[in-house]
């Protein structure tokens, strides 16, 4: 499937393209909160007081696509978006004692009220789905989207993913060793030789199509996943990956890798460039947003904007970058050492 158009709200200027022109922001702690537009013009202010954040980035990402051309379907993925106005109803229950609530949190804590939201602002009618996979929801939002437009069912859709920090799940994952303890800086971060990464957040939308037209910036070739991978499973999945899709290794010229700055699983990136694309170059893109579940969207969106001539800031650039242009890219994820992921894309 081919993208048109893209947008993306993260811990990065990247909605304005700033982030492509040098305007780095340097993040300090644990938490790298997304850096929000002006919603004045696009959303009304009695309608933009009652969402949650998770539904704001979703609806400031995906409308301006929307209302730039006709739209067939959408589909999202997240894990945990709408989960800060679920834990506030919840909340709320126990405040009111059960009482008279506001349903204000109620209707904007499931996942898919962005997808809903921008339905009804939108007056998109049709395909209407979001995936909620842990770390491999944004793949499943792809792999649906795709399989979609194979069958001739829709022409452009909307696909992407949102994911906010909640106060909940931050807590959790932290208390489980999965962030930072000491004070670092996001120039650090993949330096830091020590345990934990940093917890992100941020919606990234993509309109994509089933045919090659002039608007066209890149294409999503493929996408696959596999959980749990023991023993050669992991090189026995990619070489399948691959072999469908009529590449080898000396195919891939680039790689777009999650290093996190996590010294308990970093190594699997570096073994998995070393083992299979030694002579590849290679980008990295948690130390600018962060480590979330649906993190892989922010690296396909680094990728398409690569591919379409934008130059990757030095900061995201890990080994072998020698300036030539990509022609195939492949994005390797892995979301707490489990859910595994394959992305590929072509000019």
């Amino acid at each position: 499937m081919y993208v048109t158009d893209l947008a993306c709200i993260s811990p990065q200027l990247t909605f304005d393209n700033a982030f492509f022109r040098g305007e780095i922001k340097v993040h300090r702690g644990n938490r790298y909160a997304a850096i929000e537009p002006g919603y004045g013009e696009l959303i009304p202010a009695a309608l933009l007081r009652r969402m949650g954040k998770a539904v704001r980035m979703g609806v400031g990402a995906g409308l301006p696509l929307i209302r730039k051309t006709d739209m067939d379907g959408i589909i999202l993925g997240t894990a945990n978006g709408g989960l800060g106005d679920c834990l506030k109803f919840l909340n709320q229950i126990v405040d009111y004692d059960e009482g008279t609530l506001t349903p204000t949190h109620f209707v904007q804590s499931t996942p898919n009220a962005v997808a809903g939201n921008l339905a009804l602002m939108s007056k998109v009618t049709g395909y209407n789905t979001t995936h909620v996979h842990k770390g491999l929801a944004f793949e499943a939002a792809l792999l649906d989207a795709m399989m979609v437009l194979e069958e001739k069912k829709l022409r452009r859709i909307l696909v992407g993913s949102v994911e906010e920090i909640s106060d909940y799940n931050h807590n959790i994952d932290f208390l489980n060793g999965y962030f930072k303890t000491e004070d670092i800086t996001s120039n650090d971060l993949l330096k830091a030789d020590s345990p934990g990464s940093v917890n992100g957040e941020g919606a990234t939308m993509f309109v994509v199509e089933s045919s090659r037209s002039e608007r066209t910036l890149a294409r999503i070739m493929d996408v696959d996943q596999i959980n749990h991978p023991k023993g050669d499973d992991l090189e026995e999945k990619l070489d399948y990956f691959l072999e469908r899709n009529g590449l080898t290794r000396q195919d891939i010229d680039t790689l777009v890798l999650g290093i996190s700055g996590d010294n308990r699983t970093d190594h699997l990136y570096v073994d998995f460039q070393n083992n299979f694309f030694p002579g590849s170059s290679s980008y990295t893109y948690k130390n600018m947003v962060g480590d979330y579940p649906t993190a892989s969207a922010f690296a396909t969106w680094l990728a398409v904007k690569m591919l379409s001539g934008h130059p990757v800031p030095s900061q995201c650039i890990r080994d072998n970058s020698q300036g030539q242009k990509s022609r195939n890219v492949l994005i390797y994820n892995h979301y707490k050492e489990i859910q595994h992921s394959f992305i590929l894309l072509t000019p």
